[in-house]
């Protein structure tokens, strides 16, 4: 019985092999380049009806039977090579849309692996746009048995191909029915002759080499050029110009004690483009997120065709962004270098963009990389920075220390190009029957340079509590840091000793290269006190300069570091060759008044460019104070 059913099944069964045959040349006629695409696509749907039937005879008369003669095994081996040889894409669907097979035609289409849509659902290689009526289709096809057909685009690997898709049930006796897509693109190049092909390939893959290369290149100079940037400019332009390159959007999220917090996000520039960008930026990562997974396990993820819509997460409004941004494929990978993970980037490329390969997984990951090495290298940076500026806000006094019968004022200035600490200081202190002014600069920058102003500020206090001469002071502060070392850093200095002897106020300074102070008569003269001596922590027998003056009140002595004399205007002239007559213009007025005059004249002076830090210190002789 079960031999005369397969026997009926056979003769109604169209020629296997010459169906076989038939498709093999259609294949070769297609590749030929004056092939008319329209009537092989005909022949082939006709082929494909023949081969269909026959595959539902063969496996229904199997079913039938209990169990599969040799012949219908044979029969059924040869239909299922023709489904994989037929030059028509046609997909094998469960009836909840789970892809069960694909022929190499289907393959082809979506730019994939034979095997690479089994068990995908068929909706997550369609084009997002289409994807809701396809669905309702597959489910009236379904439903009804009624054979249906709409136009679809899939996502192949250059992007979106317009579709003709027809969707009719396969009914196999003693199983569940399923259902069959037959997938014929609309386009006029089916007949491309196989070396053009080829060619345009080569180039296209020779592009795609060029363009990573230049991209990586592009990236990295803006890494090493933003390395003193803050961290926030560098996130966002590595943000805008890895969103350009990819052609698609980009996220940025970084890890906050623990918390990944969203920082930045860059896409196309269209229309919508900024609220999309303010939705994707008010949608912190969530625990679920593709993004928390990835900072979580420190392994890059690729969806070739997400099937969860919500895999980036959902807007304020609950709309999935990967909808929101017509996402059809998602990279996200972790930023992360030297087993330190400063957070994540996630980029999502539209159907039009084409797919992503592993090329682009590498290229994302490299860049990546490289913005953790800038990350680490920049918050290292600014803990140093940090460390310098707290150890020198110690070496200046908040407000300086009252001297009797004397008027003070003071003020210290950063630079303002670059974010390295000066090694300017100034100090007034306690000496022997009377009071010790000290002022200096330390060779170099940053938190060494900030180290040795330290030694030497201390050094001159506590010499300067047992010595009243200035000279002495300095000659001992030379000999420590000889024996210290200090990398070979050196300090100019100057000290100076006040005392009040009976209404004048006698001054002995001392000076070890540094420059002299400016005197500031109550007439309205000014005259340059020279400085003299050499630096300290050169030579073992330097030597420091001593001068000697009496003030008188109304008088002014202003002392500075090299950064006020050395400051240059945008037509390289010296604010030092202006400062002897800008102060005489200042006679008669507070030290604070003459601080805060040459502050906004250093400003105008120097178009807002300091490029070393400046100190001041200006004492007013005023009346001398009472015995005792």
């Amino acid at each position: 019985m079960a031999a005369r059913r397969q026997a009926e099944a056979r003769a109604r069964t169209p020629d296997a092999n010459g169906l076989k045959e038939r498709a093999r040349a259609l294949r070769h006629a297609a590749g030929m380049p004056d092939a008319d695409a329209r009537s092989l696509l005909d022949a082939a749907l006709t082929e494909l009806e023949a081969a269909v039937t026959g595959l539902d005879l063969a496996l229904g008369s199997e079913a039938a039977a209990g169990q599969a003669g040799d012949a219908g095994s044979a029969e059924r081996n040869l239909l299922q090579a023709i489904f994989q040889q037929v030059p028509v894409a046609m997909f094998l669907l469960e009836r909840d849309g789970t892809v069960r097979r694909a022929n190499s035609a289907a393959a082809g289409l979506i730019g994939a692996a034979p095997g690479y849509a089994t068990g995908r659902m068929f909706g997550s290689l369609a084009d997002p746009a289409g994807r809701a009526a396809l669905k309702s289709q597959l489910a009236a096809v379904g439903r009804t048995g009624e054979q249906q057909t709409l136009t679809c685009g899939l996502l192949g690997s250059d992007g979106v191909s317009a579709c003709q898709l027809t969707i009719r049930t396969v009914r196999v006796r003693g199983d569940d029915d399923r259902l069959l897509i037959v997938a014929v693109p609309l386009r006029d190049d089916l007949a491309a002759a196989p070396k053009e092909q080829a060619s345009e390939e080569e180039d296209v893959v020779v592009r795609a080499m060029t363009r990573r290369l230049d991209a990586v290149t592009a990236i990295n100079r803006l890494l090493l050029e933003n390395t003193a940037s803050s961290e926030a400019q560098t996130l966002q332009r590595f943000c805008r110009l890895l969103a350009d390159t990819m052609a698609g959007w980009v996220i940025v999220d970084v890890l906050d004690d623990g918390q990944l917090r969203r920082h930045s996000v860059a896409g196309p520039e269209t229309e919508d483009s900024a609220s999309r960008a303010q939705a994707l930026l008010a949608a912190e990562p969530s625990p679920e997120s593709l993004a928390v997974q990835v900072a979580s396990s420190r392994s890059p993820v690729l969806l070739a065709h997400p099937e969860d819509d919500r895999a980036i997460g959902v807007s304020e409004s609950g709309v999935p962004l990967l909808l929101l941004l017509g996402g059809t494929g998602v990279v996200c990978v972790p930023a992360a270098a030297g087993g330190m993970c400063v957070g994540t980037v996630t980029v999502v490329r539209g159907a039009a963009a084409g797919m992503f390969g592993l090329a682009d997984v590498g290229l994302i990951e490299d860049v990546s990389e490289q913005l953790a090495r800038t990350i680490a290298v920049q918050r290292s940076m600014r803990r140093r920075t940090e460390m310098a500026e707290a150890l020198q806000g110690s070496l200046l006094p908040r407000e300086p220390r009252p001297i009797p019968g004397v008027e003070i004022a003071a003020a210290h200035l950063p630079p303002t190009v670059g974010r390295a600490v000066g090694g300017d200081f100034y100090d007034i202190y306690p000496t022997p029957e009377g009071w010790g002014v000290a002022i200096g600069d330390v060779v170099g920058k940053g938190q060494d340079a900030a180290a040795v102003t330290a030694a030497a500020r201390h050094a001159i206090r506590v010499l300067g509590h047992w010595s009243a001469d200035p000279v002495h002071v300095l000659m001992r502060v030379n000999e420590i840091m000889l024996a210290e070392g200090f990398g070979g850093r050196f300090v100019t200095a100057g000290a100076a000793h006040l005392s009040w002897q009976d209404s004048k106020l006698h001054v002995v300074l001392g000076s070890a290269g540094h420059p002299g102070p400016i005197l500031v008569m109550g007439d309205g003269r000014a005259q340059l006190i020279e400085g003299g001596g050499v630096p300290l922590g050169i030579f073992p027998d330097g030597e420091a300069d001593v001068k000697e003056l009496d003030l008188s009140p109304g008088d002014v002595l202003f002392f500075c570091t090299d950064g006020l004399t050395g400051a240059r205007s945008p037509d390289t002239g010296y604010f030092g060759d202006q400062l002897a007559d800008t102060l005489a213009g200042l006679a008669g007025r507070s030290p604070a008044d003459i601080i805060g005059s040459l502050q906004r004249g250093l400003a105008d002076f120097a178009d807002g460019v300091l490029l070393d830090d400046v100190t001041m210190l200006a004492l007013r002789v005023g009346e001398p104070p009472p015995p005792g």
